[in-house]
């Protein structure tokens, strides 16, 4: 059970991002405010606090204590949930949705810290696998469950995470005891070499991968004349796909190595992505996007095992400082591709599969010896 609750906190951090998606309309009214003020205070103001404090939370999170910084997050993040839910007006809203994003940041990189930790070597990539899939879930299911919030009262989709995150707060957290003398980690401790390299491999699979999702949203419009709904599951299946190969890329993982199945990983998408912007049937563009996610499953069940091992005196400190880069890459994902769209829609997908190519050779930097 105590495991299974570390799963279901990596969960809510992805989830809480992107559960409001769908309801940008119903949040619209409530507010009587413009669309785009709605989505700033809604997701970028979720997303940039979410990113920017994980360069820090995970060493300050090890410094306090993994356990009690995870579980004040929970109680923290409840109680603004219910503040984003009840509030009347824009600001105080953005304000609420700024403060759930900076709570996830102490909870998602801690948790995947703690399993580490408390995770056999031998099965270390079938728990990483699982954490991404797990994660992966919480982005899939959040437009779903927004709309069917909104379906009933918008209010739901903040009460019933907050539910949630009291109910994990009361679940003790399994952690791996340190050393009594042993000094408090540092973040210079948490930025090695190692930790840079994985950095830059997390970067690459967010921006070239998971960062071209809108542009495929795009061709499937433009070249295919293809409705909101149509589009919509076209883009989940790189999701769902990924949901499923999670855990079976772990096992691979523990079979056959970290560097090896991230560059697999990272191979694959190499193919697949270009063929995103090549293909002409609409059907063989959702299954060149399905294909990209397996790809990213085995990405990041390979890279998040490199992770969590490359800076063991500050677990914590170099997962959350390689997140953040990792949702660096995503943010950067509209400001890179979308030019090189406007050039030749297949540009844009050609360099994002050749930008792909690079994740192997930074994650074998990344695992190698220090020193």
């Amino acid at each position: 059970m105590r495991r299974q609750a570390l799963y279901l906190g990596g969960f809510l951090g992805p989830f809480g991002g992107g559960v409001l998606t769908v309801l940008i309309p119903e949040l619209r009214d409530r507010f009587d405010a413009s669309t785009t003020a709605v989505t700033l205070a809604a997701i970028t103001a979720y997303i940039l606090p979410f990113a920017v404090v994980q360069l820090v939370s995970g060493t300050i999170g090890e410094r306090l204590g993994t356990a009690r910084t995870i579980r004040t997050a929970y109680v923290a993040y409840a109680a603004v949930s219910v503040l984003a839910a009840f509030v009347t007006s824009l600001i105080p809203f953005a304000i609420a949705r700024a403060a759930q994003g900076t709570c996830n940041a102490f909870t998602t990189p801690l948790l995947l810290a703690a399993l580490a930790e408390t995770t056999a070597a031998a099965t270390l990539g079938r728990t990483m696998g699982t954490f991404a899939a797990v994660q992966t879930l919480g982005i899939v299911s959040a437009p779903l469950c927004g709309g069917l919030a909104g379906a009933i009262d918008e209010r739901l989709a903040f009460i019933v995470p907050a539910v949630v995150a009291l109910g994990l707060a009361a679940i003790p957290i399994p952690v791996a005891a340190r050393e009594a003398h042993a000094r408090p980690p540092s973040l210079r401790s948490a930025v090695n070499e190692r930790v840079w390299w994985a950095a830059a491999a997390a970067f690459l699979a967010y921006l070239a991968v998971t960062g071209v999702g809108f542009l495929v949203s795009i061709r499937a419009a433009d070249s295919f004349g293809l409705g909101p709904t149509a589009r919509g599951l076209l883009l989940a299946g790189f999701g769902f796909s990924g949901v499923i190969a999670g855990r079976p890329a772990g096992n691979l993982v523990d079979r056959r190595g970290r560097v090896a199945i991230t560059t697999a990983g990272a191979l694959a998408c190499a193919v697949f992505v270009p063929l995103l912007g090549i293909v002409q049937v609409a059907g063989w563009m959702a299954a060149a996007w399905i294909a990209a996610g397996v790809g990213s499953a085995l990405i990041w069940a390979g890279l998040n095992t490199i992770t969590v091992r490359a800076a063991p005196e500050n677990r914590a400190g170099a997962v959350s400082f390689i997140g953040a880069w990792k949702f660096a890459g995503n943010a950067a994902g509209p400001a890179v591709w979308l030019p090189l769209y406007h050039v030749r829609e297949w540009l844009a997908f050609v360099l994002a599969g050749a930008a792909s190519a690079l994740i192997g050779g930074c994650a074998r930097a990344a695992d190698r010896p220090e020193g």
